[in-house]
């Protein structure tokens, strides 16, 4: 791994200078500086959160977003509560879903049936696509 740059001078003659709190530390040769960095941990693409967030806001379960996505319901949890992401409340409907490849999503829309009485989004999941679904409740 490459030594970092000093966030101070943002030279790059720089040594290693010991661990503290678990955390490799770093000394710049060029202004004594004594600097950590960060881990920067697993990370995962901003498309995934934004689509698991699309999905919350949509009426699916954290576990059904983790099944969908890939990624852990926890992590889910922790990114609405960071964005502070409310879901609608709306008791007249609910929220289907089916996913779909091209081909299948196209037999979807060419059924006049399918339109009826719900409104409806699809979302981009990879190489394949979900149609989410909202029905009436049947009273």
């Amino acid at each position: 791994m490459k030594n970092p740059n000093c966030p101070r001078c943002d030279g790059n003659n720089i040594t290693k200078s010991g661990v503290i709190n678990e955390k490799q530390r770093f000394k710049c040769k060029d202004c004594n500086y004594n600097f950590t960095v960060e881990k920067m941990g697993k990370g995962i693409s901003t498309y995934y959160v934004i689509k698991a967030l699309q999905l919350y806001i949509e009426g699916v379960s954290y576990r059904e977003i983790e099944r969908l996505l890939g990624v852990s319901h926890v992590s889910v949890m922790n990114w609405v509560k960071k964005y502070q992401i409310k879901i609608p409340k709306n008791s007249e409907y609910y929220p289907t879903y089916k996913i779909m490849n091209h081909k299948e999503l196209v037999s979807f829309y060419s059924e006049r049936e399918n339109l009826r009485d719900a409104g409806m989004i699809v979302t981009e999941l990879g190489d394949k696509f979900m149609l989410i679904k909202w029905e009436r409740l049947k009273h």
